[in-house]
């Protein structure tokens, strides 16, 4: 018997982490499904509670809500939020000047009661316990919003977006802040006595609430980036607005009004918040058309032309036309990514004026895994282009550095339908980019280009980008293993292959390594990592392929893009040729009969 009055499990160190769980968690909904876990001797369920602490990484904390140390709840909020005041503590002397800024979203979490609204809370009361002024959002907001204030009032704040950890340069973290966090967590496990009083933290003069001044700060900052107010004002086209359930909709629709825009047609059955997200089996807008089908029944009944899709954080924005054919086209990121790209340097030649301002300091990024079509445009138009690592914190550090130089750091983008256009948000912002994308929209209409029009055009100019991503599912770590290591030894030991299927291969970079044959010395430049796969091939056709393991799922991923050089516009001999292309990698990397991979499903 162990001493809370529960038999023993039989595996003492699942006793140890149970009896400890239940000495420290207040929440008496997780602490009796502990009980009762344990008194059915359900084990399986055991260890999914208690096999390992949830992971706190540069993306934060993943985990599914539920009792125990692997999920989500009340106490582990309560670990990580005191390691994280542990941590800055240690990193800052005058933490109690600057500060931290919390904010929440609608997703609710049934079972443990409380959701995001309570987290946020939890994490205010640890904060206040030891004397750090909390700013803390009093209704939910996007993401953008939280990592805004950091940079708009030079607070040097740090952010918890619960939970997605802001550094005070207003970027997410990245190594060493994750380890650094990660391990304070474990050195603060029991509840500091005051960590569990939300009612005297809600009543702490420590406690602020920025949601009106950001709310106005944020409406007048991204006017910087509104160049066509008057054609703004007289527009006649019709944009479809849906935020899917989430936080979207009051800030697109404010966002619009900052531009003088007229209000997009909003979503009505997606428009308010709901953590059930009940019209859409994924809610998220890359998924395509299902997520789309309500705004194009509300587009076609309005007259509409134009569909802005926000995920439910606002971070990211999918957009759709209608064709002259009545089909709809819902772009890829990587060709938003190259509208938006273009349209926002045209909006800076404009505002600095032919030749003024130094192109030399005008900088774009994107991630590795997505199109290089801004490289084309920075080499003919003479500004810079750089890429990072996947994942915005490597673009919003890289900007931050880059910005502290003096160099303007006009957009960046992500495939994943991310897009920073406006620096006064250090990562990707769905809602500025909403805005900017309707005066864009508004713009060609007032001289009767299509969006697929402008694409076009872009890619004659600068050479067609095609794309093509997809990837295999894979359980299992060892046949992912050996994948990437047949690619390294591949027909000699240390050998990367010369070609694959008849393409040749010009260049290889491994980030798992830090090999690269493109550099002098055959040592990548951007970070290399041992605990993820990672491989860009470059093929003497134009081709680049980057083969990837995913961080948070059981894939192998393939990114694939055909760089055509401009004037060599045959686009159907392109895609076969991508297509050849991308069976060739699939046979002769992938191997799926013999590694046994699944397809994606169709």
């Amino acid at each position: 018997n162990m001493e809370n009055g529960l038999e023993s499990t039989g595996d003492s160190r699942l006793d140890q982490a149970v009896a400890q769980w239940l000495q420290y968690d207040k929440n008496p909904k997780t602490a009796a499904a502990v009980r009762s876990v344990v008194k059915d001797r359900a084990m399986s369920e055991l260890q999914k509670c208690f096999g390992a602490r949830m992971e706190f990484g540069t993306a934060g904390l993943r985990a599914a809500m539920g009792p125990g140390v692997s999920c989500m709840n009340d106490l582990t909020i309560i670990q990580t939020t005191q390691g994280f005041c542990a941590y800055l503590e240690q990193c800052f002397t005058d933490l109690k000047q600057r500060g931290v800024v919390i904010g929440f979203d609608a997703r609710a979490h049934p079972p443990s009661g409380g959701g995001s609204k309570r987290f946020a809370c939890l994490a205010a009361s640890v904060l206040i316990s030891r004397g750090v002024p909390v700013y803390l959002f009093s209704d939910i907001t996007p993401t953008p919003y939280v990592v805004c204030m950091n940079l708009m009032f030079d607070m040097t704040h740090f952010s918890i977006c619960v939970f997605k950890v802001y550094w005070a340069n207003g970027a997410q973290i990245i190594p060493p802040h994750d380890k650094g966090i990660a391990a304070a967590i474990e050195q603060n496990l029991e509840p500091w006595p005051k960590s569990w009083d939300t009612d005297g933290a809600l009543q702490s003069s420590l406690l602020n609430d920025p949601y009106q001044d950001i709310h106005r700060e944020y409406c007048k900052t991204i006017q910087q980036h509104c160049f066509h107010r008057e054609l703004n004002t007289n527009s006649e086209v019709k944009i479809v607005h849906t935020s899917v359930h989430g936080v979207g909709h009051i800030f697109v629709q404010a966002a619009f009004k900052a531009f003088d825009l007229h209000p997009p047609y909003a979503v009505e059955q997606q428009k308010d918040p709901d953590p059930e997200f009940p019209t859409v089996k994924y809610p998220n807008p890359e998924e395509g058309e299902g997520v789309l089908t309500l705004s194009f029944a509300l587009a076609d009944k309005e007259g509409a032309t134009v569909i802005l899709a926000n995920d439910p954080d606002a971070d990211r924005l999918a957009i759709a036309e209608k064709q002259e054919s009545g089909q709809w086209r819902v772009f890829s990121g990587n060709e938003l990514g190259a509208l938006l790209g273009w349209w926002i340097f045209q909006c800076w030649k404009l505002q600095k004026g032919e030749g003024k301002a130094s192109i030399k300091d005008v900088y774009m990024l994107s991630s590795t895994v997505s199109s290089k079509i801004l490289r084309a445009i920075a080499v003919k138009e003479g500004f810079h282009f750089e890429e990072t690592l996947t994942g915005f914190k490597w673009m919003g550090n890289r900007a931050r550095e880059l910005m502290d130089q003096g160099k303007t750091v006009l957009f960046a983008f992500e495939e994943a339908i991310g897009y920073m256009c406006s620096p006064a948000v250090l990562d990707k912002d769905g809602v500025s980019a909403a805005a900017i994308a309707g005066e864009f929209v508004s713009y060609l209409a007032s001289k009767n280009i299509t969006l697929s029009h402008q694409l076009r055009s872009i890619y004659e100019e600068y050479g067609y980008h095609i794309s093509k991503n997809s990837y295999f599912i894979c359980h299992n770590q060892d046949t992912i293993k050996q994948m990437f290591e047949h690619l390294r030894n591949y027909d000699r030991e240390n050998s990367y292959p010369k070609e694959c299927g008849g393409f040749a291969i010009t260049a290889v970079r491994d980030l798992t390594t830090g090999y690269d044959s493109n550099q002098p010395d055959n040592k990548a430049i951007l970070p290399t990592s041992k605990s993820s796969q990672m491989i860009t091939f470059t093929f003497a056709n134009g081709g680049v392929a980057t083969i990837r393991t995913s961080g948070t799922e059981p894939k192998i991923k393939y990114y694939t893009e055909l760089c055509a050089a401009p004037g060599n516009s045959d686009l159907n001999q392109l895609k076969t040729e991508l297509d050849n292309l991308v069976d060739a990698i699939v046979e002769h990397f992938y191997q799926p009969e013999k590694n046994n991979l699944t397809p994606r499903p169709e």
